[in-house]
């Protein structure tokens, strides 16, 4: 098996003020998620939600807000998972929670 991150992409518009409730059930479809990789003995690391703020910093000693404001899109979070191909890895990722809010998951293979 191979390692892969799966990372969490939203647009910044996709931050609406959601009710306790529905912050309750948006939960619990993550949390079912990561149980049914976990059940298949595939989740590597449960990674982490990332802050919205940040910096960037390029060379020549030049740091902007970010991320990656240009875009519109901030990275939110991410897990690491084991599967046999990046396919398999991107069928995992098709079923996330995330892309029902409009953001979507970028799969890529860890080269060690």
């Amino acid at each position: 098996m191979k390692d892969f991150l799966l990372i969490f992409r939203s647009p910044e518009q996709a931050r609406p003020t959601a009710s306790p409730e529905e912050m309750q059930a948006n939960l619990k479809r993550w949390m079912d998620w990561f149980g049914s990789i976990a059940a298949q003995n595939k989740l590597a690391d449960r990674g982490n939600r990332l802050a919205h703020e940040g910096k960037v910093v390029r060379p020549n000693q030049v740091i902007t807000d970010g991320p990656y404001t240009e875009i519109k899109e901030s990275i939110g979070g991410y897990i690491g998972v084991k599967a046999e191909s990046l396919d398999e890895a991107a069928a995992m990722a098709s079923t996330c929670p995330i892309l029902l809010e409009g953001g979507n998951v970028e799969v890529r293979e860890i080269a060690i």
